[in-house]
């Protein structure tokens, strides 16, 4: 009961400092909030959304979950993320990861776990399909890392595959998709370069017409041979792409067709 009571009283000299630095503060979170950012996260203790990007309560939308996973499959991620985009009407989802992330590393290991396992599934995946980078790095620390990177990246294309955020898109509301990453040894928080910002980033099979909308089939599928754009603004390639970057031709071809795409 003790340990209770001392959150009470932490609890009690938090919001007289907020007060006493804005005495209408707390009138003000209480009539709406109107966050212009969604932070997907990682569950770890050590990686606090608000306090890492410097915000306030109400300025900041959070999802946190273990290693920072977005799975098609799991409605309470779903359901935040269309809360977010379509409610709230936020203009950039973070996704974010953290190093040393004991989620990415125990989907590096044979033990099992629990329950756990089945969750971090996806991410095991992804160790597997860059094992081969990943064994070059000299030390298990620089290999966790770097997967600790990969899985944010893939997070950001699973959160763009979304129907919620392409509708988005289709309607003309600003959208961007952020890969971040936090260093718990320095506090510092950074990007991955990774952003999605339309549907015209995607690659072709993973992009969904708005609905209702009709189109003949052949000449989509024609249009989407046409060339395959890099789906990042960045240097890191995710998984789901197991080409090469597009050549400067083929880019130069995408970006002259990408305005006509769904005409």
């Amino acid at each position: 009961m003790n340990e209770l009571q001392d959150l009470l009283d932490n609890n009690e000299r938090w919001a007289d400092a907020i007060k006493q630095e804005d005495p209408d503060f707390f009138a003000k979170l209480a009539r709406q909030q109107t966050p212009e950012y969604l932070w997907i996260g990682c569950s770890d203790a050590r990686v606090p959304a608000n306090e890492i990007v410097g915000m306030l309560p109400g300025d900041l939308f959070v999802h946190r979950n273990v290693a920072n996973v977005v799975l098609h499959t799991d409605l309470n991620c779903l359901s935040v993320i269309q809360y977010a985009v379509d409610v709230l009407k936020v203009k950039h989802i973070l996704v974010t990861g953290h190093y040393g992330c004991g989620g990415v590393r125990a989907s590096m290991q044979d033990r099992q776990f629990g329950l756990i396992d089945g969750w971090l599934r996806s991410i095991r995946d992804l160790y597997y399909e860059n094992r081969d980078v990943l064994a070059k790095l000299p030390t298990e620390e620089e290999q966790v890392d770097r997967l600790c990177e990969l899985n944010v990246i893939q997070q950001v294309a699973n959160v763009a595959h979304t129907s919620i955020v392409q509708n988005a898109w289709h309607r003309g509301q600003p959208l961007s998709v952020h890969g971040c990453i936090y260093g718990i040894k320095d506090g510092r928080w950074k990007s991955l370069n990774t952003t999605i910002s339309g549907f015209e980033q995607l690659p072709p099979q993973y992009r969904l017409r708005p609905v209702g909308a009709v189109l003949d089939p052949l000449r989509w599928r024609q249009r989407s041979m046409n060339c395959w754009p890099s789906a990042f603004s960045g240097s890191f390639l995710p998984v789901i792409h197991p080409l090469q970057l597009s050549s400067p031709q083929r880019q130069a071809n995408w970006r002259n067709s990408a305005s006509s795409v769904l005409a």
